[in-house]
Order: structure tokens, then C-alpha cells, then sequence
């Protein structure tokens, strides 16, 4: 064999090497408390030897935003999100119900507004994103009111604590850390997603060709959530030392912070995303419904195409 064609034969299997290098499984996580579980997958070493890559966020807002621009292949995100990137990208599916907020998402005011009809005329601090809007929309209902009733502020999350502590708002739409901190400074809460049942759900979603090309990392992505959601019920203190400095929170207050959550087994995850179970298709749909009423979304989906439950039925824990 000639020195040249040993050359070449080099050269091309060393393209072919590089060119099987596995490609990241890019996961969008915000500071939302019900997420933290994929963190603590990671620090329990779950997703050791895979190409998962956790990216934090400051709010959903910015996940659509990367989502839309091709640059991640998942994201822990709110249903309402999941559903508006729906309408500018069909490829998105969900494959894991995370949480249901049931108190997890507040609006606090100041000490003197007493309830959501004092907010007439006041200035309250809203989220740029579907679920802000969704959330004051449907606390405003209850009480007989509409947005034009008070002054809406668009306001990033990490707004939300100083512009409460520096007056520029008289109330905000809030949760995770910035809820548990204003708490503490003495804010009212006046409306919690308790309220409203069932509405606020979070979930992880995946891009179409991840599935196709990625299976293998997505589903170490799902076993690992339910893994150290499993170690969260058995060890709580241990998981809330180990995620709690990334939200700038004690162990306690994360602790807190997830009262406010009910996060499904996995039993009742295959049973919410069978589409033989019409439950979670009947509130999605419901969900659509309220939002395309509202002008939060577009247009109107159909829910039944959103999920896909293979990797949920397949976790090994």
C-alpha cells in the first residue's frame, strides 16, 4: 500500500471519528421550583455519560425565544408556553408532566390591598409571557375584572423583587425565589394557582428530530427526573442542600417553595399522557380554548397531536 492512500485512509477515518461525536442534548431550565428536580438528577450523577446539557434561564420568555431560533432540543416550560411555541413550531411534543401549580404561582400585593378588587387603578407587575398574562387574566375573571381595570408593568422575573421593594409596583404576578423572598418582606398574597386548578402545568417538552436523532439521551433525560424525584420524597434535606444555591435560596425556603406543587408519579404520568385517558387532553384543550379567547394565543391546536408518551412508558428507574 502506497505512503499516499495510507495518508488518505488516515485522513478519513479520522473525519468519520470526529464526525460521531454525540451532538447535546441542549435543555432549557428557568428558576421555576418544580424544575429543580433535573438539577438534582445531574448532581446525583443521573445523567453522567450522557450529552444532556442543563442551560439556565432567567424566565420562559427566553426559552421560546432560543426554542424558536433552532438552538435547543428541550425545555422545562410551562403548558400555556409550551402550546404558544406550538403555534410557530408543530415539531414541539410533550413527553413528561414535571408539576401542577396548586399555590405555586401568586400574585402579591402590598399589606394595605386587601384582596384582587383592591387592585383597581394599581400598578401590577406582569411577566411578558403567556403565562403572566394568563395568570392575571383568569385571577381577574374571578373577581369580576379585566386588565383594563389595573395598570399592567411588564417586568422581567428578576425585576420582580426590587421594583416591588422599590414601590414601582403595587402588586406582582410572581413565584419561585422572588415569591419566597417577598413573602418574607411582608407582601399579601392575594391569589394563588390553587384557584384555578389543574390550569398551571409544567412540562418537558422535545423537538421533533430530537426524537428521531436523540432518543437515547432523551430518555435518560425523563429516568433521571423521576429518579431524583423518588430521592427529593426520600431525602428532602439532601436534595434541597444540593439545588438550592442555584436559585439563591436556603434549603429551607426551597422546601417551602414547593408546597405549592404537585408533581405526578410516574404511574400517573403514562396514565395523563395515554391519550386513551382524556383528562390532561380535555384541560389542554380547555387551556387552548381560554387562551385563544384571551389573545394569548394565535390560533387555536389540537391537543391530542402535542403528546407523545414512548419515553415515559419506557423509564427504568
Amino acid at each position: 500500500m502506497s505512503l499516499l492512500l495510507i495518508v488518505i485512509l488516515f485522513g478519513v477515518s479520522l473525519l468519520i471519528s470526529c464526525n460521531t461525536t454525540p451532538l447535546p442534548l441542549r435543555v432549557a431550565v428557568n428558576l421555576w421550583p418544580g424544575y429543580e428536580t433535573l438539577y438534582l438528577a445531574r448532581s446525583l450523577g443521573y445523567y453522567d455519560n450522557t450529552s444532556i446539557k442543563l442551560l439556565d434561564f432567567p424566565s420562559g420568555t427566553e426559552q421560546v425565544r432560543v426554542y424558536r431560533n433552532n438552538n435547543l432540543e428541550s425545555a422545562a416550560i410551562s403548558m400555556d408556553q409550551a402550546l404558544e411555541l406550538a403555534t410557530t413550531n408543530p415539531d414541539v411534543r410533550i413527553i413528561t408532566v414535571i408539576d401542577f401549580s396548586e399555590g405555586g404561582d401568586v400574585i402579591l400585593a402590598k399589606p394595605e390591598i386587601p384582596n384582587l378588587q383592591a387592585l383597581k387603578g394599581k400598578r401590577v407587575g406582569v411577566e411578558a409571557n403567556a403565562l403572566g398574562a394568563y395568570i392575571i387574566t383568569r385571577a381577574l375573571e374571578k373577581a369580576g375584572m379585566t386588565t383594563k381595570d389595573i395598570k399592567v408593568v411588564s417586568l422581567g422575573l428578576s425585576e420582580h423583587e426590587r421594583a416591588f421593594k422599590d414601590g414601582i409596583i403595587d402588586a406582582v404576578v410572581t413565584f419561585g425565589p422572588a415569591r419566597t423572598k417577598l413573602l418574607a418582606f411582608g407582601a399579601k398574597e392575594i391569589f394563588n394557582s390553587s384557584q384555578i386548578p389543574g390550569e398551571i402545568v409544567d412540562v418537558l417538552i422535545v423537538h421533533k428530530t430530537a426524537i428521531a436523532n436523540q432518543s437515547k439521551d432523551i430518555q435518560a433525560l425523563v429516568d433521571g427526573q423521576f429518579k431524583a424525584l423518588n430521592y427529593l420524597a426520600q431525602n428532602p434535606q439532601d436534595s434541597a442542600r444540593r439545588v438550592a444555591p442555584r436559585t439563591q435560596v436556603t434549603p429551607e425556603e426551597f422546601l417551602e417553595s414547593i408546597k405549592g406543587l404537585r408533581r405526578p408519579s410516574l404511574q400517573e404520568n403514562q396514565q395523563l399522557l395515554d391519550r386513551e385517558n382524556p383528562a390532561l387532553l380535555e384541560n389542554t384543550q380547555r387551556l387552548i380554548d381560554v387562551m385563544v379567547a384571551n389573545k394569548l394565543l394565535s390560533k387555536s391546536l389540537d391537543a391530542m397531536t402535542l403528546f407523545d408518551d414512548r419515553f415515559i412508558k419506557a423509564v427504568e428507574l
